[in-house]
């Protein structure tokens, strides 16, 4: 799967690289470095590449965690820029089992749950550059 993202023209356009996905996909790291693909007008990363590099994780992490019969959907998102990426910036996704759980849970009581979640990228000193903030959509699937 972590070739497949690499060579996906989609991704592979943002300049970023998956450098890590777990087996049970509770957590995917991500790379983007401040090169030609990625540089801004003023020689920093591109906001639209970090957003782009982060885009899809939390909804594909939710789709192979919770199973067929749930349909996961991106709702909203905004990202906040907090300093200039002026080199490599790394992103980080955790999915914790209490919070699979407790989605599971709620889908028991309720049609539909909204989650948000936060993803900071962050440089080698783990200083803070950007933070993604995504709403997803989950609901159990409908039988035709």
């Amino acid at each position: 799967m972590r070739w497949g993202f690499n060579l996906w023209p989609c991704f592979r356009g943002t300049g970023a690289r998956v450098t890590f996905i777990a087996g049970d996909w509770r957590e995917v790291r991500v790379r983007i470095p401040l090169s030609w693909r990625t540089r801004n007008y003023v020689g920093t990363i591109f906001g639209g590449s970090l957003y782009a590099a982060v885009d899809p994780f939390f909804m594909i992490m939710l789709m192979k965690n919770l199973g067929p019969d749930v349909v996961v959907w991106d709702k909203a998102a905004s990202i906040r820029f907090r300093k200039p990426g002026r080199g490599v910036l790394l992103a980080t996704f955790r999915m914790e089992e209490a919070e699979l759980a407790d989605i599971g849970h709620l889908l028991l009581e309720r049609p539909k749950v909204e989650r948000t979640y936060t993803v900071q990228l962050v440089d080698s000193a783990g200083l803070v550059h950007a933070e993604v903030e995504k709403v997803i959509h989950i609901s159990l699937r409908r039988s035709s």
